[in-house]
This record gives structure tokens, sequence and C-alpha cells, in this order.
């Protein structure tokens, strides 16, 4: 393999991917590693950064680069915003606390909603303190995990650990770092400093790049880890849902991606800037953008769930019963609230509902219930995207769950949307190497590798249904709330 080639790695929930592509976008190799996501308890979601994020991204090189004499970049992106703590020597001190999914920091988002204001911290850094928020998450490790914290030099999320290990540069991409709030200054691009003293004392904060700058060289070390020739640029990457988004166009005002994966991320490019304290306002991939976010706790997820319980591995037969049911499940109604839920309802203690059950429902019923239920949470978000920036011009459905047609089917009829699928849907790494490509200079900023294979449009005859089935949706959430609260309670005692 020789010639310019472009290397993007994503580090996912589930799995590791890479590709190597050429400047024309096309692809010269890619390779995958599953990895486990642990739950060690109710609300704590962790990664072993060595032997998850390290471990894989030095795989995924020494498999796809072999004897290639020359990259002209390389780009990581991964889960996040995460919280990982690392002492002087890059060694990390304890596992990564995760996303918004890990939802331990309860307190400490009400602490320090409660001390900087809501409605100044929204108009500061674009977003209510939530689950996805970094901020409680380095309190609470401050709080309970003294020891780690006297010993932290530094914190990373997976792009930047990756980054860290292959060049030494301690720098965080102004995306995720505007989804650290209350440490980041939305408009002023740049840290809040005054805030990241009273929420993070004594741990320097990282140097500042825009996904697609370079960050630095790969240094010997990392060239002997990973295969990687020393000298090679690395760029500074982002979170995984930014990258997928770049990878399949979603770059314009208006542009709106879906992402189908273990969990459901919407994006959403901005003409102008805008907050909602139902979304998360954050700087795009691209120089002095803006993008909206939503993201729910589960979606993929569920039905991996479902799958287990059911003991039935076979995802096409389930897929099959599922399209059998009609409309409306035959009367059943899910909520998606699994493991709590972030956007819009921002509620750790939220929990799944499947309302309606009777003795004459099947598997496949409650296979369409999840699809549908998912499908609603769809639809609650982006009825809030639209109250802040207007409606999307074009929707884009991205990740594993878009390739097959009944659950992106089930999304554009409740939403009354049409979706476009794109003809590469090999996710992040793929936006990666585009953003390498880009930052090594090897093809022009404007350069976009994305081409529509399909488009999934609304069928009129289910709009009836699904809009009164959406309006009982959003009745369920509230009529329930009060019990799923006390069930979470009693979840966390059980532990």
């Amino acid at each position: 393999m020789n010639g310019e080639l472009l290397l993007g790695i994503d580090v996912g929930t589930a799995s590791s991917k890479a590709v190597l592509a050429r400047p024309d976008g096309e692809i010269v190799a890619r390779a995958q590693r599953p990895h486990e996501l642990s739950l060690p308890r109710p609300g704590h979601a962790e990664h072993d950064a060595e032997a998850v994020w390290w471990t894989d991204v030095v795989a995924l090189c020494r498999e796809l680069l072999g004897r290639a004499e020359q990259l002209a970049g390389v780009c990581v992106s991964g889960i996040g915003p995460c919280v990982l703590p690392c002492d002087a020597d890059l060694t990390p001190l304890r596992p990564a606390i995760l996303y918004g999914i890990d939802t331990r920091a309860t307190a400490e988002i009400e602490e320090l909603t409660e001390r900087f204001g809501a409605d100044a911290i929204v108009a500061r850094g674009g977003s209510a303190l939530s689950s996805q928020a970094v901020g409680p998450k380095l309190l609470w490790l401050r709080r309970n995990e003294p020891g780690v914290w006297e010993r932290t030099a530094g914190w990373y999320m997976a792009s930047s650990f990756a980054v860290a290990r292959l060049t030494g540069e301690y720098v965080l991409d102004h995306h995720s770092a505007s989804q650290c709030d209350p440490l980041y200054d939305l408009a002023r691009a740049e840290w809040a400093e005054d805030w990241a003293a009273e929420v993070a004392p004594g741990v320097p904060l990282p140097r500042l790049l825009w996904p697609g700058e370079v960050a630095g060289t790969v240094s010997a070390a990392g060239a002997a880890a990973t295969g990687i020739p020393a000298g090679t640029p690395v760029m500074a990457g982002t979170i995984d849902a930014w990258a997928e988004a770049f990878s399949v166009g979603v770059r314009r005002p208006g542009d709106l991606m879906v992402m189908y994966g273990s969990t459901l991320f919407l994006i959403q490019v901005i003409d102008e800037p805008a907050t909602h304290p139902q979304l998360w306002a954050t700087a795009g991939v691209e120089s002095g953008t803006r993008t909206l976010a939503a993201g729910m706790a589960t979606s993929g997820s569920i039905t991996a769930w479902f799958r287990e319980l059911t003991g039935d591995d076979d995802w096409a037969t389930l897929e099959r019963e599922a399209a059998a049911s009609p409309a409306g499940s035959r009367g059943l109604l899910a909520l998606p609230y699994f493991a709590g839920e972030r956007t819009p309802i921002f509620d750790p203690d939220a929990r799944g509902v499947i309302a309606g059950l009777s003795l004459s429902h099947a598997r496949g019923d409650v296979y369409r219930a999840i699809y549908e239920g998912t499908a609603f949470g769809v639809r609650h978000n982006l009825g809030v995207f639209a109250e802040a920036a207007g409606a999307a011009r074009r929707v884009v459905a991205v990740g594993g769950g878009a390739s097959g047609s009944l659950w992106t089917q089930v999304v554009s009829d409740v939403c009354g949307i049409e979706q476009v699928v794109p003809a590469q849907t090999i996710g992040a790494a793929y936006g990666d190497a585009l953003l390498a490509a880009i930052g090594a200079g090897v093809v022009a900023p404007e350069t976009d590798w994305s081409e529509t294979a399909a488009t999934v449009a609304p069928r009129a005859q289910h709009r009836a249904l699904y809009d009164a089935l959406y309006e009982d949706y959003r009745a369920l959430y509230p009529a329930t709330a009060e019990v799923a609260h006390r069930l979470a309670e009693v979840q966390r005692a059980s532990v």
C-alpha cells in the first residue's frame, strides 16, 4: 500500500472501527474490534481505557497498516463526552466514566446548577447540565475518589487519549470541549477558566483545537506501539457522532443526522447560534460552526436486550415478525427509557414501560413496539429542534440500524419525514479519514465524500394512527414517572 492514504479510527460504545481511504474517498481497507461496556452498578457506565480504547487503536493500526510506507494523516474519534483521569505518565487512574448513559453525578448536577444558575449555564455554555455534561462528573470524581483526584494530571476522552498516546500532546477539540459544561464558553470558543477553577481545581485544561487541525505528529513511542510511521500528522479528532455527521455531508445549515446505534443521536447544523434547555448547543466540526444535538439513552440496545431476553439471536427472524405486526403493534406502546433518558426530558431515573400488553400479543408485536417507541422519541426531539432553530431541511440516516428497512421506515412514518440513506455507512471512522485528508492538506476543505444510495419516504396511510399514538406516548411518561422514580430507587438499593 503505497501513496497517500488516510487513516480514520473510531472508538465506539460496543466496538472500534478503522478505515484506510484514498483522497478521493475510495476505501482501501477496513477493520473492526468488538469490546465490552462495563456497567458495574446502576447508573454507572465505564470503559477500561487501556484494555479497550488503546488496545483497540493499536490492534486496528496493526491490522490495517501492514507494510504501508506512508500515511498522509491520522484522525481518531470516539465516544464522548467522557472523563478519563490520567497521571503525569498518561496512565489511566480508573476506568473512564462514559457519556450521558452514565448517570452517577445527579447530586453534582443539582449542586452546580444551583451554584452557577441554570440560565447562566445555558447562556454561557449552550446546554443545561445533565448526565451528558463533563463538569458534574469531574466534581463527582473529586468528591468520591480523592486519591485518584490527587494524582490526576489531566483528563481525557477516547479521541484525546489516543492523540496523547500517539503524539504526547494534551489537547481537546472545540466540539468535545463544548460538551464539557460548565467548563467551556461557547460564544467565546474558549475555556471558562473561572468556572473550571471551581469545578476542577488543580488540574490543567487541555489545549483547544478544531477537530481537523493538526495536534502533533506520531512520536517514536506511538510509532513503536501502532506501526504508524513516526512524524505522521495526527488531527485533534472529535466525538464520534459529529465525525459521522461529517462523513455523510451533514455540514450545511438545516442538515440533520439521525444516528441509529446502541443509543440514538441527532445532530442539526444551524444557521445562527441558538440554545434550548431541552437540547445541547455545541460547537460544530468546522471552525466557527454551531450545532444542536439530542440524544436518547437507549435505542438499539433495547432490541439487543429483547433478543437476549427471548433467547433468539436471529435478528432477521425478529425483524420479519415485527414487520408482520401492523402499525401500532396491535395496541402496544413503549417508553424507551430503559437506561433513563437524556433529551428532551433529562431524567436519569426514567424507566422503560411497555403499555397495553395482553395475552394475545406475540413477540413480533413487542419488538415492533420497541421500534415505534424509539421513533416516538425521535419525533419528540425533532419537535424541540424545530422550536429552537426551525425544522430540518434534509435528514440523513446513518448507523447500523439504518441498514435495515423496518426501523428507518417506522421512524419516517411516525415522524412524517423523508430520510436520505448514504451509500457509505461506515460511520465516524470514514469522517475521521476525511478530516485527516483536509487537515493534512491532501484535499480542499470543502471536499465531501458522501453519496446518496436511497431515500425512505413516510407512508401517508399510517399518519393519523401515529399522530394519535404520539399523543398517548407523550402522556405516558408523566403518568408513570412517579412510579418509575420509586422503582429506580429500589434498583439502586438492591445492588
